[in-house]
């Protein structure tokens, strides 16, 4: 789970989604994912996006074999949550509920994603 504000950049984000997706991968499976004609350039520009990642604590590394293995420490959950505190920061809101509200009112929804807000609504409006 994200502890601190961070931001992910949309590269950064590419990588989480590759890790969300596949699960545990060395760098080069994760450029190849992303750059599928990569160069040695991309491999860079992924290893340095990894690296940035750690340091924010949203991937982990296994440094138990000589290539590394890295996996996602973060849910698409917590990512997508510290966005949108983000933006409502951003936009000087002191709540989420209007940036939600936006959201479903752009976004028609299934009758089981309105089922999931109602539940999720009556579980925090009664405690």
């Amino acid at each position: 789970m994200v502890k601190k504000p961070v931001g992910v950049t949309d590269a950064e984000l590419a990588v989480l989604k590759v890790l969300w997706a596949r699960g545990p991968l060395t760098a080069k499976v994760i450029t190849e994912a992303i750059y599928p004609d990569g160069a040695e350039s991309e491999f860079a520009a992924v290893h340095s996006f990894l690296q940035r990642l750690e340091r924010k604590g949203l991937v982990a590394r296994d440094r138990s074999s000589f290539v590394h293995v890295f996996s996602p420490a973060a849910s698409p959950a917590d990512i997508l949550g510290q966005e949108l505190k983000t933006l409502a920061e951003r936009l000087g809101a002191d709540s989420i509920a209007p940036l939600i509200m936006q959201l479903i009112d752009q976004k028609r929804l299934s009758r089981k994603e309105a089922t999931e807000i109602r539940k999720l609504l009556e579980r925090y409006s009664n405690g």
